[in-house]
């Protein structure tokens, strides 16, 4: 990771930092997600990096209000993917997810992300369903 890249649980962000960095790494046109209502209202907590104070990573993790979490939207500015920021935004992740109590981390990723969460993360594959709902 990055020399002053900096994580925190629960950190401060703005709408517009968030949907900026989860656009460009997932190649998506901005929208206006309102992140600081849904983390607010449904999240167990999140970790966000930061450089030189730039948002360059986040992980959302909700909970099921037991011993599961699940690791959402898990992203990496382009330009710093590569540097370990993810793998300790993980590591942050899991960290808080078993001080609340939870037995379990999940994640759901396509297959080009497998080497990053199965091998950089340490997570195990899983076969997992998913239903297209809109």
């Amino acid at each position: 990771m990055n020399a002053g890249t900096e994580l925190h649980a629960r950190g401060e962000v703005t709408d517009s930092e968030v949907e900026s960095l989860h656009a460009a790494a997932f190649d998506h046109a901005p929208t206006e997600t309102p992140w600081r209502q849904r983390l607010t209202d449904h999240s167990l907590t999140w970790i966000t990096a930061r450089l030189d104070g730039r948002l360059v990573g986040f992980v959302n993790v909700v909970g099921d209000g037991g011993v599961h979490a699940i690791l959402l939207d898990t992203c990496v500015a382009p330009d710093l993917q590569g540097r370990g920021i993810g793998r300790a935004l993980v590591a942050a992740a899991a960290a808080e997810a078993r001080r609340a109590g939870c037995h379990w981390l999940h994640a759901d990723y396509e297959t080009r992300a497998a080497d990053f969460y199965e091998e950089a993360c340490g997570m195990a594959h899983t076969e997992a369903g998913l239903l297209r709902l809109q």
